[in-house]
């Protein structure tokens, strides 16, 4: 049995608190927010839980062996850092720390205590990112040449941080784990309309190489829900359209061929190939529930999870990247 505590209970908390708590030989011990009204909420539906609006009491508890962190970026690192330092293993919501130092330390403390330290990049643990994931592993799109991605939507909108470190994570992890590679360099560019100085559009743009880009698009201020990547390759190209009920993955035999002409590049030729599309069968199961039984298998066997802190560590480390582009007016920034 393996007894977890939740510290944040406001937006991601209760969704972790339910899927932890259908999972068989796990004991959801107790939850910790600052804020009693939410407590008293969570004492409603789980009147066996032990709630408090110390934090402390979840992270030094002896009977928890491991913490689930939900709660704003800028306290991440001092949570987990408290956890670890009691002995549990952690969970964190994304993205994992404010800072790559935060992550680097983190990381190190988790393996000085030989405990598990592991990034909530949900959409990591969806079926149709996995299934993706296997489409390209196997070479059904040949070369991959570009992501494009679009997540926007009206909200929610965050106090402590602007809408590249709220919803890049997302697009940054998937693409993390799709592609096995970092970029070398990004540029962002944003703006804000709401007077607060945090922006809430922002345009992401990473070369991985001389042939792979990326191109993501984030908003929270747009009339309509979009959560959509396009992935195209040289044989075959994606699209993932997450807010689709059924077919959420699309795949489409359809691309380019070029043949050039060395002393005449007005006769290259162009050739088009319009092949027929097929939308593989996707497993129905809550991400969420993939990503929590994972934890508490890693918490078990000692194996290194999906999305460990390197993975979380490697989004943060673009992310801050992202970040001195977007104050440098859009300047392409190297990741070294």
């Amino acid at each position: 049995m393996v007894n977890i505590g939740v510290v944040g209970c406001g937006y991601w908390g209760p969704n972790l608190l339910r899927n932890f708590h259908e999972l068989d030989g796990v004991r959801v011990v107790g939850c910790a927010d600052l804020q009693k009204e939410r407590l008293e909420v969570i004492k409603k539906k789980y009147p066996f839980l032990e709630v408090t609006r110390d934090f402390r009491d979840i992270v030094s508890s002896p009977s928890i062996d491991a913490v689930a962190i939900a709660t704003p970026i800028s306290t991440h690192y001092a949570l987990a850092r408290e956890a670890l330092l009691n002995g549990k293993s952690v969970l964190i919501e994304k993205p994992m720390t404010a800072s790559f130092r935060e992550g680097e330390e983190l990381i190190a403390l988790a393996e000085k205590k030989n405990k598990i330290l592991m990034v909530d990049h949900t959409f990591v643990y969806t079926s149709a990112v996995r299934k993706i994931k296997e489409i390209i592993d196997r070479g059904e799109l040949g070369k991959v040449f570009y992501c494009d991605s679009v997540r926007v939507n009206l909200g929610l909108f965050q106090h402590d941080v602007n809408v590249i470190w709220d919803l890049a994570p997302h697009d940054l992890s998937i693409l993390d784990f799709l592609l096995g590679k970092m970029p070398v360099e990004v540029s962002a560019v944003g703006a804000c309309h709401v007077g607060n100085q945090i922006e809430n559009i922002a345009y992401l743009h990473l070369n991985f190489d001389a042939q792979l880009t990326a191109h993501i698009h984030v908003n929270w201020l747009a009339p309509v829900k979009i959560r959509m990547m396009l992935i195209g390759g040289s044989k075959k190209m994606v699209v993932y359209n997450d807010m689709e009920p059924s077919e959420k993955v699309k795949i489409y035999d359809k691309g380019v061929t070029f043949i050039s002409d060395e002393k005449e590049i007005y006769n290259a030729l162009v050739g088009y190939r319009r092949g027929d599309m097929y939308a593989p069968n996707l497993e129905q199961v809550e991400a969420l529930h993939n990503l929590c039984s994972h934890f508490v298998d890693c918490i078990k066997s000692g194996e290194k999870p999906i999305t460990d802190g390197e993975a979380g560590l490697r989004v943060v480390k673009v992310l801050e990247a992202c970040q001195k582009s977007l104050e440098n007016k859009g300047k392409m920034e190297e990741i070294k």
